[in-house]
């Protein structure tokens, strides 16, 4: 039987809202990709150019360290990944758990939160880190959308 997970990084609780209402409303397992080093405000100030967050994402080779792990990714057939976009893409953070496991075979449905920009480059960046994952074009997913809306667009998201 196909098994989904729903792993998503949030830096301010956005995102960890929709993957939290995502995962009931598809019976998903749920892992939340938490920073070894957790984020301080000071960080996330993206208009500082000496902000961590800004000297990460200047850095196309930084990989945050994740504290924690999925249990049994190979269990999983499809996996969305959620995480707010920082500079039209996902956080390196993200980068980081998709390089860190074997992705072969799986489908890939990345989800975002966003203050004003779309995904941007995110799915073909991500398809080139899940070596072997087919990774779908996903979505924005603004305005917490209830329960009820997440899992037809879910169904929407696999048919694309």
């Amino acid at each position: 039987m196909a098994k989904t997970l729903v792993a998503y990084f949030s830096a301010s609780g956005t995102t960890a809202k929709v993957a939290k209402d995502l995962a009931a409303a598809l019976d998903a397992d749920l892992f939340e990709i938490v920073p070894e080093q957790p984020y301080t405000g000071a960080d996330l100030n993206w208009q500082d150019k000496k902000s961590r967050t800004t000297i990460e994402m200047n850095d196309e080779a930084c990989r945050p360290s994740i504290a924690g792990e999925v249990a049994d990714m190979a269990a999983y057939d499809t996996v969305f990944v959620g995480f707010p976009v920082w500079w039209y893409v996902e956080p390196r953070i993200v980068d980081t758990f998709l390089e860190s496991y074997d992705f072969t075979d799986k489908t890939v449905v990345p989800f975002a939160t966003s203050g004003g920009s779309g995904l941007g480059k995110a799915p073909q960046r991500m398809q080139a880190l899940a070596s072997g994952a087919r990774v779908l074009a996903g979505g924005l997913l603004n305005g917490r959308p209830s329960q009820l809306e997440l899992a037809p667009w879910a169904e929407r998201a696999l048919e694309a």
